[in-house]
């Protein structure tokens, strides 16, 4: 049976009506000093992005999540070998009200130069924010805090507005992203939060330095320092890249990463099923007690070693 134009129009009306119902039902929050208000889940397009295998699949996927009410988009240059940032780039085309971030994973600033010159082509619009990706260590800040160095070349950008805001990641090292936040000037930072990383404290056995107790985790470090600094937060390894499937439902591990003092928790999505149920959960979000978060912890706390292991040697590319 056709449909009449009028009956076409209709269903195509409340089609609408129920995408910005849902857009609307998702929470926002103030993405520190930049004054931005990001929906509180982030749409991740690193390796999970990639598993969608085909452009339009990818592309589908992220128009479902803006329908949703998702406007922070999170790509690198080093995703998908720029395949990731084509695809963001064709997905949010004459899109201006979406927050995107990319990241540069070079040190120095020339080679970085030219990264952020193909990752502008590719996404066909300035970013909101560039990280430099993946702080490993406190030789690898110093790589970064070179004369020649990326930082330098950020600071040069985001004055000739080339991007508006600038940061820095870290997966597994702490101490050194709390040393980047305290000596240098970035409005944003994202690094792995979840509740088996919560809580390192065990004599040294986890391979961190001494040095950095009381606190050896980026709860503990980092992210006093970027929230004094009022520095916009973000969550990221909220699964920690799949290490805690079937150890923690997933809706508590997501809850976990929000609860925390974040903007957004940024989460790679390589299903719509996982889309939907994370969006739900997001626009239904309840945060954790402080008595669940700890439970949560210990609950999680036999993974730690392996999870951080596993950072260590971990890039999402």
């Amino acid at each position: 049976m056709s449909l009449s134009r009028r009956e076409l129009l209709k269903t195509a009306g409340g089609i609408a009506a129920t995408n910005l119902l849902a857009a609307s039902r998702m929470p926002t929050r103030t993405l520190g000093r930049t004054g931005v208000r990001v929906s509180i889940l982030g749409f991740g397009c690193g390796s999970r992005f990639m598993m969608y295998k085909e452009e339009d699949k990818a592309i589908a996927a992220l128009h479902r999540a803006l329908e949703l009410g998702v406007n922070y988009v999170d790509t690198a240059a080093s995703y998908g070998k720029g395949l990731s940032e084509e695809w963001v780039g064709k997905a949010l085309a004459g899109r201006q009200d979406v927050f995107l971030v990319t990241k540069v994973s070079d040190r120095k600033a020339d080679q970085a130069m030219r990264t952020i010159e193909a990752s502008l082509k590719k996404l066909r619009r300035n970013p909101d924010l560039i990280h430099i990706h993946a702080l490993a260590s406190q030789q690898d800040l110093a790589a970064i805090e070179a004369k020649d160095g990326v930082l330098n070349l950020l600071y040069k950008l985001r004055e000739q507005k080339v991007c508006r805001f600038i940061g820095v990641t870290c997966h597994a090292d702490p101490a050194a992203l709390k040393a980047a936040l305290e000596r240098h000037d970035f409005d944003c930072t994202q690094m792995a939060l979840n509740a088996a990383m919560a809580s390192m404290s065990d004599g040294g056995r986890s391979g961190y330095s001494p040095q950095t107790r009381p606190g050896l985790t980026f709860e503990e470090l980092a992210l006093p320092v970027a929230l004094k600094k009022k520095m916009g937060v973000t969550a990221m390894k909220v699964f920690a890249q799949d290490k805690l499937t079937g150890a923690a439902p997933p809706e508590l591990l997501v809850r976990y990463a929000m609860s925390l003092p974040v903007a957004a928790a940024v989460i790679g999505m390589p299903q719509l099923e996982h889309l939907e149920a994370n969006a739900r959960l997001a626009q239904n979000f309840r945060p954790l007690s402080g008595r669940q978060m700890k439970e949560l912890r210990a609950q999680l706390a036999s993974k730690r070693t392996a999870v951080l292991h596993f950072f260590r040697h971990h890039l999402d590319v």
